[in-house]
């Protein structure tokens, strides 16, 4: 007997189980609908923010390299969740922007995003509360 097949199916029986645990873990940490639709208007701003973060070498490598990585993620064209999903099919960018922002903030302070936010005080403002500072 051949063992390919099982394997095959036990492989994308385990990514669509984790991806499933990933939509689900994205709708549980979503900001709510108000710091939503703040985070999708600001995105410009926050994109170069993060560029920002990302190039100051006074922050932890950590930090940086986490931050590259989110900005990598943000410029591909496809998304972990498909837009045909309700709600979070197109806020998903947005949700994990917002959980990018907390771990930085947990990691180099709230005074990196001071010291780097390109937009409005009213956008910094919207921005602290979405990293729920």
């Amino acid at each position: 007997m051949s063992w390919w097949p099982d394997t095959v199916i036990g492989v994308v029986g385990g990514v669509v189980v984790l991806w499933v645990a990933l939509v689900v873990a994205l709708w549980l940490s979503r900001p709510d609908e108000l710091r939503l639709r703040e985070a999708i208007r600001l995105l410009p701003d926050v994109v170069r923010l993060l560029r920002r973060i990302a190039a100051d070498d006074s922050l932890p490598r950590g930090v940086r390299v986490r931050l590259w990585l989110l900005l990598a993620y943000l410029a591909l064209p496809l998304d972990l969740v498909p837009d045909f999903i309700p709600v979070i099919g197109w806020a998903d960018d947005a949700v994990v922007v917002a959980l990018a922002l907390r771990s930085v903030t947990r990691r180099a302070g709230p005074d990196a995003i001071d010291r780097h936010w390109p937009g409005t005080p009213e956008g910094l403002a919207a921005v602290r509360r979405l990293a729920r500072v």
